[in-house]
């Protein structure tokens, strides 16, 4: 299976989303003169794609908006595998995700390592070693 062609399995939240888009979208369709029938999940209000880029000038200019400082689209994945990997999901599984062909790349471009993974990784050997009695003897 290539790593760009994959299944997701969402969660229930974003399966509401996508319902309540549906529903939208119906409207649309109800309402156009005119609607091209491309099966697209998200696409302009005539049924046609977006041109490239749309959604990074669409992000842009949200960002803008709130005034917060510029964050490239794209790193938004970075975050979500960084977040994925902080709460304790399996490499593997959020390789899966992303759609990478190696672990490797999830781990070296995408695992970008927090504080709190740090302090996380500090508590988990306390747990660890804790429990473990240590005597010192004097000689």
């Amino acid at each position: 299976m290539k790593a760009a062609s994959r299944t997701l399995i969402l969660s229930n939240t974003a399966i509401e989303k996508l319902k309540r888009h549906k529903k939208l979208q119906q409207l649309e369709i109800a309402a156009a003169e005119k609607w091209n029938y491309n099966n697209l999940i998200f696409c302009r209000t005539d049924g046609e794609k977006y041109a490239p880029g749309s959604a990074t000038e669409f992000h842009r200019r949200l960002m803008a908006s709130f005034s917060l400082d510029h964050v490239r689209l794209h790193d938004l994945r970075h975050t979500a595998a960084t977040l994925m990997l902080q709460e304790g999901i399996h490499p593997k599984a959020v390789q899966e995700i992303m759609g990478h062909a190696s672990i490797s790349t999830t781990l070296g471009i995408y695992g970008h390592v927090t504080p709190g993974m740090r302090e996380q990784a500090a508590n988990v050997m306390d747990d660890l070693l804790a429990p473990i009695p240590v005597e010192l003897k004097r000689s």
